[in-house]
């Protein structure tokens, strides 16, 4: 998949795309939340030289340090408030996806209504296993 800004609830505006088919005509982001393991940051992180962060996070599964990413998450929706930002795993769906639904809550989504909001808003698979839609509940739940 290419890339797709989506603009959530408050505002925030947030570049989705997959490491694994970027589009060379987009300009460079304020700043990126990359998600995946070492292998996907030394294949694709070396044309990255915009100020970013990794999350490790395997594909199909959840980040293997869930607080770090939660904290990574809200640092990173409010960089978005005034930064042009972009969120990016190798495809672009699952995980990048799941971020996207975090970012949902934060923008006022419910919780449960946060998958379809990003399946309806940037991309129609997104958020791909039963896990990683659980860890958009869980990661809702730890903002109260």
């Amino acid at each position: 998949m290419g890339s797709t800004t989506v603009e959530f609830p408050d505002g925030v505006r947030v570049r989705g795309r997959g490491l694994g088919r970027p589009r060379p005509d987009e300009s460079a982001p304020d700043f990126g939340l990359y998600l995946g393991t070492s292998r996907l940051r030394r294949k694709h992180g070396g044309g990255i030289s915009w100020p970013h962060e990794w999350v490790t996070w395997p594909d199909f599964l959840l980040p293997t340090r869930p607080a770090e990413a939660r904290r990574q998450i809200k640092a990173f929706h409010e960089r978005a408030k005034a930064e042009t930002v972009e969120v990016a795993c190798y495809g672009g769906a699952g995980r990048t996806g799941t971020v996207m639904a975090c970012l949902a809550t934060l923008s006022g989504v419910p919780a449960g209504e946060a998958v379809a909001w990003v399946r309806a808003n940037y991309h129609e698979r997104a958020v791909e296993t039963p896990w990683q839609r659980g860890w958009v509940k869980s990661f809702a739940k730890q903002l109260d």
